[in-house]
């Protein structure tokens, strides 16, 4: 398996389908989170629809890039959700995150192995493989957070 093809798994694994490092997934976490658990707050901590908004606005982001547009998206917007007042706009905004992840997942695999290692925008950023990694490990970072709240809310 090619390690384009090797990312594209990892990254299905923690919001898709798999059961690998977390023995869950975004998907599998959120599958049963209500409108209202979602915008719920516990404490000082973000919401699960925030962390959920979070992590599709770096992988939409990322997309655009993977596409040939530029890298628009600013860290200091990545929390920026608009009101999410009903279960229909929750359900887009999951809807929204499954098809930005696909879509990611699907653009990676049509990457050449040795793009990997070219400069991901700007040399400050390093090279694609590091940003890949880094979406991956960010996920992973949030997957936690958004089950620890959703203990918090459910017990």
């Amino acid at each position: 398996m090619s390690s384009v093809s090797q990312l594209a798994k990892r990254f299905r694994e923690v919001l898709l389908d798999g059961l690998w490092i977390a023995n869950t997934n975004f998907k599998d976490q959120l599958s049963d989170v209500s409108w209202k658990q979602a915008i719920t707050k516990v404490g000082s901590l973000n919401t699960i629809a925030m962390l959920t908004f979070h992590i599709d606005y770096y992988i939409a982001g990322i997309n655009n890039v993977f596409e040939g547009g530029e890298l628009e998206i600013k860290d200091q917007f990545s929390f920026d959700l608009p009101p999410v007042e009903t279960p229909e706009q929750w359900n887009e905004l999951l809807n929204k995150l499954w098809n930005d992840a696909e879509k990611f997942a699907t653009l990676l695999e049509k990457m050449p192995n040795s793009k990997m290692n070219e400069v991901f925008v700007d040399e400050k950023y390093g090279t694609y493989l590091r940003n890949i990694d880094g979406m991956i490990e960010h996920a992973y970072y949030h997957l936690g957070q958004i089950t620890l709240i959703k203990k918090m809310l459910t017990h």
